[in-house]
């Protein structure tokens, strides 16, 4: 089974040596590597471009102007060859190197559409504490009337659902991934499976956990796909994942320091 990581870029020089080292470091050998990058202005493609033999032909890019960041991974999905597609952001990094060839093995039953597991937040200056862990065992459809998916960076979805169900929706800002798992979860009813496993370690800083002003723009895009795909939801309910977020928060604090693979820092 051939997985396909998409990871976007834009000016990504500071963090994607990380990434693109956690991709290679993956004992699950029938991987495809896809970058799209936003036409870069800092030394990004340089780093690309030293990778590049190293991946012995797994690896392709594309760099050219985008739409943002949903419209270069919409692209990556149309690059993509694999059997199953999931996404690397550029800032972050897979926590072990076995995470890719768990997937494989939870999806090669054939009856499973896709699979999740676990991410962790950390704070760049301290790449071993953990600030936040996000879990998605307790995950349920139902949940996502409250605004709560699967951890999106560790979703890896067969190409075919999305060939049947579509890709990302870019008109909305900063909430499409909501609205795609939306869709294919609880909308589309596709077999899903939890891995326990934390997949992901990732920068706090992100699109989705800026500033207090994006998580209102998270609430309203949120309402909005609930709209459009007819799930019954309330500002009141959504708002009420941001206590179990705080308590995330709280619990995080406790987390024991999680070892850093030595594939992270490389120059």
């Amino acid at each position: 089974m051939k997985i396909s990581i998409i990871t976007a870029t834009y000016n990504s020089a500071s963090t994607l040596r990380d990434t693109i080292e956690s991709v290679l470091a993956q004992t699950y050998q029938d991987i495809e590597y896809i970058i799209v990058d936003g036409a870069s202005k800092d030394d990004t493609l340089d780093i690309i471009h030293h990778y590049e033999p190293l991946f012995n032909g797994r690896l392709k890019y594309v760099s050219e102007p985008d739409k943002g960041l949903y419209d270069a991974m919409n692209k990556g999905i149309d690059m993509a060859t694999g059997d199953a597609v999931g996404v690397l952001n550029s800032d972050d990094f897979f926590t072990h190197k076995d995470v890719i060839k768990g997937v494989a093995e939870a999806m090669s039953d054939e009856q499973i559409d896709a699979v999740y597991g676990d991410v962790h937040y950390v704070n760049a200056e301290r790449l071993d504490k953990c600030v936040r862990y996000y879990s998605s065992k307790r995950f349920r459809p139902w949940w996502m009337r409250l605004g709560f998916m699967p951890a999106h960076p560790s979703f890896y979805c067969r190409r075919e659902v999305y060939k049947a169900y579509g890709k990302f929706d870019t008109s909305y800002r900063v909430a499409a991934d909501f609205e795609q798992l939306l869709r294919l979860i609880f909308v589309r009813k596709i077999k899903t499976r939890y891995i326990n496993e934390d997949f992901v370690t990732m920068r706090t800083g992100g699109v989705s956990n800026a500033n207090l002003n994006s998580r209102w723009l998270i609430m309203l895009d949120h309402r909005r796909a609930l709209r459009a795909n007819n799930v019954g939801s309330s500002y009141f309910l959504l708002s009420l994942r941001y206590i179990y977020k705080a308590m995330e928060v709280i619990l995080s604090r406790f987390h024991r320091p999680i070892e850093v693979a030595e594939y992270v820092g490389k120059k």
